[in-house]
């Protein structure tokens, strides 16, 4: 870690923390994507969006929402955002007509790839400390990891390894037995009325 408050003698012990490492990687992505897609319909979430339109034409809006881990109706309002400057459009699904695809038209890929070429200057900023070969293992790494916990139910596995790395549970120390009670009531008597 680089900075002002790393000291080699003394490792802060966030330099070892997975959720502090992508905590901070993440946050500086998310800045530097929105100052990037600022006037982008739907901002970030509406260009993944469209870029699950342009590599996977006409598939189901369900599909996709569940696959980017949006919300259906989120995800209804994002292809609304990208329709109106006409990125996406929308035909019923003929296997089942309460279904919706999503389409990109050609002001939608030409869009797409603008905005591609604009994150892809982004990531370079990001990784601009690593050597070319440790960005690739670096992206390479995050796919596969990203694809593994998305294949299979991520809360119920990561549940499963948290509680299989915890360590034994310390003995819970026995409540003090609460302090006997004085018979012959109270010292305080209420006054009669």
């Amino acid at each position: 870690m680089t900075g002002a408050t790393h000291r080699p003698d003394r490792p802060d012990p966030l330099d070892d923390d997975l959720g502090w490492m992508l905590g901070i990687v993440f946050r500086g992505y998310v800045r530097a994507a929105e100052h990037a897609l600022t006037d982008f319909p739907g901002g970030p979430r509406g260009y993944q969006v469209l870029t699950a339109a342009v590599t996977d034409p006409g598939r189901n809006q369900g599909a996709i929402a569940e696959e980017l881990g949006i919300d259906r109706t989120v995800f209804t309002y994002l292809v609304d955002d990208l329709e109106r400057p006409g990125f996406v459009a929308r035909r019923a699904d003929p296997a089942d007509r309460r279904s919706r695809l999503v389409d990109v038209t050609d002001a939608g890929r030409a869009a797409w790839e603008q905005r591609r070429e604009a994150l892809r200057q982004v990531e370079a900023h990001l990784l601009r400390t690593l050597t070319p070969a440790d960005a690739a293992t670096l992206r390479t790494l995050l796919q596969h990891l990203a694809c593994s916990i998305q294949a299979v139910d991520p809360l119920r596995d990561l549940c499963q390894a948290v509680a299989d790395a915890r360590p034994d549970p310390v003995p819970a120390t026995p409540p003090e037995p609460p302090a006997p009670r004085r018979s012959g009531g109270s010292r305080h008597r209420r006054p009669e009325s």
